[in-house]
């Protein structure tokens, strides 16, 4: 292993060198994390179509509707973080139109996109439940996606580690807002260069959303109702984020409380979740009970 790589996960062998986090077209700089959601919203869009041909539906409905969820997600994506990390914004607000910077924040995407799509159903006069269903698929598509925008810009990442799965990273390659007393006393310097050793938390939350995509594949043909897909993902999401956003060093704080906002959202939809489907499968397994006994 290269003692001066920019990244390595040193216990698995493997080591880059030089990490770029964007390249230069005619002179204009593109980040690779801007190039990656992209990729996750074209992904994410495929596997929503796909799936509405399956179900019979129309996909171009779904075309239409990304096209304004992308919008109003960038925006809720963008007051979230900034609404949560408010001291750094209030003495320079022109900062808050400065998306190249940095400062997005998934839930508030995912708040934008349902939000969306309650309007748009209502104009289109479709089920909110039913478009959801497929929707969700393609969201959590881009999300696997576009959680390795994370890892070319070197942040969401998790306290300090020695296990398995532990990155190393160049500390000039991190926002300094991110390395917590934890990480500084464990500073590893090789050759006069200095690295953080830390949990690859956007590593974590890749490979988790997968395995619910890949459940949620298995179980659509066996849904029992209508919003059924859309709160098996916002229990199998909400589970993993309560978990791996105990871990890592960026939270967002709810104002003074000291509660990582993200992480008790995600509890809170965890529970509600949880809840709605166990009432639905109570009722129609009563339902289906009654109709055996006539």
């Amino acid at each position: 292993m290269a003692n001066t790589a920019d990244i390595s996960f040193v216990h698995l062998g493997i080591t880059i060198d030089h990490l770029r986090n964007s390249i230069s077209i005619f002179g204009f700089r593109i980040a690779f994390y801007g190039i990656i959601i992209g990729v996750g919203i074209l992904a994410g869009l495929w596997v929503a179509t796909s799936d509405a041909k399956r179900r019979g539906q129309n996909p171009d409905i779904y075309l239409d509707y990304t096209l304004y969820a992308i919008i109003i997600s960038i925006m809720g994506a963008r007051i979230y973080y900034v609404l949560f990390d408010w001291d750094n914004y209030k003495n320079d607000l022109l900062q808050i139109l400065n998306l190249r910077a940095g400062g997005l924040a998934i839930y508030g995407g995912v708040i934008g996109a349902v939000l969306t799509l309650i309007v748009y159903t209502r104009v289109k006069k479709l089920s909110f439940f039913s478009l959801a269903d497929t929707g969700c698929l393609g969201l959590i598509t881009g999300q696997i996606i576009g959680r390795w925008g994370n890892f070319f810009n070197c942040e969401a990442f998790g306290g300090y580690t020695n296990s398995l799965f532990a990155m190393r990273i160049r500390r000039a390659l991190v926002n300094e807002n991110m390395i917590s007393r934890e990480l500084l006393n464990h500073l590893i310097v090789k050759d006069g260069v200095e690295y953080i050793q830390v949990q690859p938390t956007f590593l974590y939350e890749s490979v988790w959303n997968l395995c619910v995509l890949l459940f949620m594949l298995w179980y659509r043909k066996r849904k029992r109702f209508d919003g059924e897909m859309l709160f098996i993902y916002l229990l199998g999401y909400g589970l993993g984020r309560v978990w791996i956003e105990g871990l890592r060093t960026d939270q967002l704080i709810f104002f003074s409380t000291g509660i990582p906002v993200s992480q008790a959202l995600s509890l809170i939809l965890v529970v509600i979740s949880t809840l709605v489907l166990f009432c639905k499968h109570r009722q129609i397994r009563k339902k289906s009970k009654g109709e055996v006994m006539i």
